[in-house]
């Protein structure tokens, strides 16, 4: 298939880059910064753009089979409307060149719990912005797949829990891994479609 990313230079989205390169997928990944992104390989094309900008998502997503998203601020405390303008642009984009399939990298915050109370609160600018893109993605009209995982780890294994519309019990943490996996699976195998999905280890 031929995965169209945003996001691919955050630790999430090398991870959904190398997975998909060993799954033989194609993938275009398209960021802010080209130079970031090291590997090298014939089925990686990277081109410079701005995830904010529709026309310019536009004409780097036509002829895709799908969009994934795994966009994060690099600083969760401070006001941002990054992932709400992005949804926007991208949907909107997605909408115009006909690419139906988008999965995107939300967190298992939004879900109802204490703790997840008090994590929103601490990142409340973070978490008004991803629930705002939650929003967008949801009103699209496109096969949406949003995925919730807790705290992200650096560990090695791809292995998760998953469960639509609530949190996996006692799932505390995933590794970045794992969360690509989940991506690329639910494009693979065609599931979640409509769905807020939780994940855990």
């Amino acid at each position: 298939m031929k995965l169209f990313l945003i996001g691919a230079t955050g630790r999430t989205g090398q991870e959904v880059v190398q997975q998909a390169l060993a799954r033989d997928h194609h993938v275009t990944a398209f960021v802010r910064s080209p130079e970031n992104i090291r590997l090298k390989n014939e089925r990686l094309t990277v081109l410079k753009g701005n995830a904010m900008d529709e026309n310019e998502l536009f004409r780097a997503m036509q002829n895709h089979d799908a969009v994934i998203s795994t966009l994060g601020p690099r600083e969760v405390f401070k006001p941002s409307s990054m992932l709400y303008d992005s949804a926007l642009a991208t949907t909107r984009a997605m909408n115009r060149s006909g690419v139906k399939r988008l999965v995107v990298l939300s967190a298992a915050a939004h879900f109802p719990g204490i703790l997840n109370r008090i994590a929103s609160f601490i990142m409340r600018n973070h978490m008004r912005d991803s629930l705002a893109m939650e929003a967008i993605v949801q009103a699209s009209g496109l096969d949406w797949t949003i995925a919730r995982p807790p705290r992200l780890t650096q560990e090695g294994y791809t292995t998760y829990r998953s469960r639509e519309d609530a949190a996996p019990r006692m799932g505390f943490s995933l590794s970045r891994k794992a969360v690509a996996a989940f991506m690329l699976d639910a494009i693979e195998q065609r599931k979640h479609f409509h769905k807020i999905v939780g994940i855990a280890k």
